[in-house]
């Protein structure tokens, strides 16, 4: 390898500047200088796009002391901060802008609403056969054991969990040791009933 080859007079980790350019450049707005002012620093708040020409040295002393929030106070300066979040656009509460209107393509609930799929806009009328197949009650098809436990309680296949907890209530009442004097088959009874209760729970019926 040649040191002296011509390669070596070209390596810069910056183009040159071309030497007529700081003849060119206006004169240094720092107070005093003679230098040219080949760099830009920005004037302050309420000036946004405005720029000082300073040259390099005195660039580097106005920037170390340049402030945007100068003259501030503390409150203006989070009140600022928190407005720069959604780009000093105006905002509002969910729900308190009496203005705004919901568009009919979209549900005028919220998706975490108990009513909000029967509620729902639809100005197509996309959903209304899905909707109309959902009311129909399902009947759930019962396994040996869950048959049973109806069959202890005295209850159908149709049977609701608001008939099942209210039949379980009244046997417990009626079968309860205290209640029978320590019978021993109103006893066997009301575990049987606890059972097929529990059973039936687990199982999601009521």
């Amino acid at each position: 390898m040649k040191l002296n080859s011509k390669y070596f007079e070209k390596i810069r980790i910056r183009p040159e500047r071309p030497a007529d350019a700081d003849a060119h450049a206006p004169r240094c707005q720092w107070d005093g200088c003679e230098e040219a002012g080949t760099h830009r620093a920005p004037v302050g708040r309420h000036r946004e796009g405005e720029y000082f020409r300073f040259c390099f040295q005195h660039v580097r002393e106005y920037n170390k002391g340049y402030n945007y929030f100068s003259g501030l106070k503390d409150t203006d300066i989070a009140r600022f901060q928190k407005e720069a979040l959604t780009g000093h656009r105006p905002t509002w509460k969910v729900g308190s802008n009496g203005q705004a209107r919901a568009s009919g393509d979209f549900a005028p609930f919220r998706s975490g609403h108990a009513a909000y799929h029967k509620r729902m806009g639809d100005p197509f009328n996309l959903f209304s056969g899905a909707a109309a197949q959902a009311r129909e009650p399902v009947k759930k098809r019962l396994r040996p054991l869950e048959a049973k436990a109806l069959e202890t309680l005295g209850l159908g296949a149709e049977a609701t969990g608001a008939d099942i907890k209210a039949r379980y209530k009244a046997l417990v009442k009626r079968h309860h040791p205290d209640a029978n004097g320590g019978d021993r088959r109103s006893e066997a009874r009301f575990r049987d009933v606890l059972q097929a209760y529990r059973l039936l729970k687990q199982a999601g019926f009521c």
